[in-house]
């Protein structure tokens, strides 16, 4: 018998990173057809029997005519040709095998084509699963062991699968132009927008900025954000899908002629209007508040997913506000529970949600509950539990608890756990006498209890570093009393930065009952006490900024024209013209709130700083509390604040934080009080007893 072993590589874990990374999108032919190809990642996959699985989205609208599949890969020059397989699954069902081809160059390139019928709207599951030999049998029903070093077969990311389809037209619902608002052709081919006029007012921004958080938080393109733009009659040509937030006042003509005359004092209405041959969704309303309430509206995806009408109103009663978010919780791992099944290493990832500004403080633990097969090697079995890929506790899988088992473990204070994690079960499920059985793909298994649960405990991050970002501007899921100081003049630049901002800010954003409000550069201090700031633009252009340059860790020079050395970077007058500035410093204007400067000496300058915090594959390079970027792409971070000595430790602090040892403390307390009580009783009993026998 041959040796099977099985080494599962489940790319589960893009869960907490882009699943798929979109590629280019193409006109197929005069018929409309379109193209989106979705990257693999680079995969590699060992030992005998190997398996990989990665992910990619058909979206609702499509009609898929067909899919294509092209595999670049490279594989062991040691491998078996007719000993060792490839077999292609889409959903969990074959599509193709083949062998390894031994020749001078181990590069292959492979083209499949995919039933269009396998796939299914949403994600998708594509896995390559083979059977890899080095080693050729010295005998007839010889038991060798695969050399797992040297079995081997590598996936390049230039790998990718093409869906060519159609596009449904968008139905006479918000719900279906939702849809195609965020599919990942539109957001990927920059073919989505959120328009304000040109003369916006502060709020007209606020509501538009609440809907561009919600669509960005829905937003599966990472890398690609939704952009805030200034309305043209133009636009709505080159969008297949366009959001336009305004005053009705301030509604374009052609706008207002696709939208019947009413009085719009005291309500708002979302409508779905057609310009151009394409549909657009209008938010608007003669009254400030409600158009704000409508703004709201538009980032409540979950409602905006079940309106099946182009029309909604929204009057003062109409509720829609997202659920509040609870913080320290218990959480459940799995609603069903999960199995895993084969023999070797086998893992099941958890992703969890926790508000950026909070991290996990003493006293959280969880408790794992799970069953297993009973044909193991159990000398050798074991589960292991890690969060944020560390390990925290094993266990010894045994035949006595194969029916029953369980861990209970608390997560170490020096993991130092901010905002989302994952907790992964990590199963090494080994069997004996494996080097000479037949593998079979269920045996043997593991299954973890819906019951598995997380006890979390949190704390707030207060810190005003990048670290911590997006606190203070986010607190708990919500946006926190946020203030934008806007410059003196409006450009594309302007809007762009404002797209970088919001975007990764609506990513962190779970409830939309935060408050944004928006106020030209001159803004006073009664209009920022109480707030927190962001201020954009330059020395000359913002107000508030200029009156703050004394507080700034990169400040400008007494002209104001550019930025000037400090006590960590040296910086060249013309270098400090073109250079752009992140700065979070304590607010000016009331203690304890944050004050963010994306500055730099002209808007472009200030484009280039909001990038850095405009995604979360830029934001990992910022930390401390200031930052310098240029146009050659060069970061720097620096932290300006003194770190605070840390705080003793209270001891009647860390008893409280514990249940289980408060619980304990509480029952000792009151046994103790019992017997003090028993024998002051006794006490009085024999003295009244002795003072009668004296009589």
């Amino acid at each position: 018998m041959l040796h099977r072993s099985i080494l599962r590589t489940t790319l589960c874990l893009l869960l907490l990173t882009p699943l798929w990374i979109p590629a280019a999108w193409a006109e197929a032919d005069a018929n409309d057809l379109k193209q989106m190809q979705t990257h693999l990642s680079d995969t590699s996959l060992t030992g005998g029997y190997t398996y990989a699985q990665q992910f990619f989205r058909v979206e609702s609208y499509w009609n898929v005519a067909s899919a294509d599949l092209h595999l670049d890969y490279k594989f062991s020059p040691l491998m078996q040709n007719e000993r060792s397989s490839i077999t292609l699954y889409v959903n969990d069902t074959p599509v193709y095998s083949f062998r390894p081809k031994l020749a001078d160059k181990p590069e292959q390139q492979l083209d499949v084509s995919v039933p269009a019928s396998l796939l299914v709207n949403g994600v998708n599951s594509l896995s390559v699963q083979g059977h890899l030999e080095t080693a050729a049998p010295a005998a007839q029903n010889a038991c060798l062991p695969t050399d797992y070093r040297d079995s081997w077969l590598q996936i390049a990311k230039s790998s990718r699968i093409a869906v060519n389809y159609t596009i449904k037209p968008v139905s006479d619902s918000i719900r279906d132009f939702q849809l195609h608002f965020i599919g990942q052709d539109t957001v990927t081919n920059g073919l989505n927008a959120i328009a304000v006029m040109p003369d916006s007012t502060p709020t007209e921004l606020e509501a538009a900025t609440y809907v561009l958080s919600g669509f960005a938080k829905s937003n599966q393109v990472t890398d690609k954000p939704i952009p805030l733009v200034t309305y043209t009659s133009d636009l709505a040509k080159t969008k297949d899908a366009l959001i336009l937030l305004s005053s009705y006042d301030h509604l374009p003509a052609e706008v207002k002629a696709a939208i019947p005359a009413e009085d719009l004092t005291k309500k708002a209405i979302l409508q779905l209007v057609v310009l151009n041959g394409h549909k657009i969704l209008v938010i608007t309303s003669a009254n400030e508040a409600l158009l704000i309430k409508a703004g709201r509206l538009g980032a409540n995806q979950e409602l905006l997913s079940q309106i099946d009408n182009p029309r909604k109103e929204v009057v003062d009663s109409t509720e829609v506000d997202t659920p509040a978010v609870t913080i320290s919780r218990n959480v459940p791992l799995t609603e069903t529970g999960d199995k895993l099944t084969g023999d070797r290493h086998r893992e099941k990832a958890y992703f969890i949600t926790l508000p950026g500004n909070r991290s996990i403080a003493d006293a959280s633990k969880m408790r794992i509950n799970f069953r297993y097969a009973r044909n193991l090697d159990f000398d050798r079995s074991l589960i292991t539990i890690l969060v944020n890929d560390t390990p925290i506790g094993s266990k010894k899988l045994t035949s006595e608890l194969a029916d029953g088992d369980h861990m209970d473990l608390t997560i170490p204070k020096s993991l130092n756990i901010s905002g989302n994690f994952t907790v992964k079960a990590a199963f090494d499920l080994e069997m004996k006498n494996a080097g000479c059985i037949t593998n079979e793909d269920q045996m043997p298994w593991a299954f973890i209890e819906k019951d598995s649960m997380l006890q979390l405990n949190t704390k707030d991050r207060t810190e005003l570093l990048f670290n911590n970002y997006p606190y203070p501007l986010l607190r708990d899921g919500s946006y926190n009393q946020v203030t934008v100081v806007l410059p003196n003049s409006r450009d594309t630049y302007l809007y762009e930065t404002l797209t970088n901002v919001f975007n990764l800010l609506g990513r962190y954003a779970q409830t939309n009952t935060g408050s944004i409000r928006y106020v030209e550069g001159g803004a006073t201090a009664d209009q920022l006490k109480g707030r927190q700031i962001i201020a954009i633009g330059s020395y000359k252009d913002n107000e508030v900024i200029a009156a703050n340059n004394d507080k700034l860790y990169f400040k400008y020079d007494g002209s104001g024209q550019g930025i000037v050395s400090n006590e960590k970077m040296s910086i060249e007058s013309g270098y400090g013209q073109r250079i752009g500035t992140l700065q979070l410093i304590d607010s000016p204007y009331e203690q304890g709130l944050g004050f963010l400067a994306i500055t730099g000496s002209k808007p472009e300058y200030v484009y280039m700083a909001s990038k850095l915090i405009g995604s979360e594959g830029s934001l990992w390079k910022v930390y401390g509390d200031g930052a310098v970027t240029d146009v050659d792409g060069n970061i720097q971070a620096f932290r300006f604040k003194k770190e605070a000595s840390a705080a003793p430790s209270s001891a009647l602090n860390n008893v409280l934080a514990r249940r289980d040892v408060l619980g304990f403390m509480i029952a000792a307390g009151l046994v103790a009080l019992l017997v003090i009580l028993s024998l002051i009783l006794m006490i009085r009993k024999y003295a009244n007893r002795k003072r009668r026998d004296q009589r």
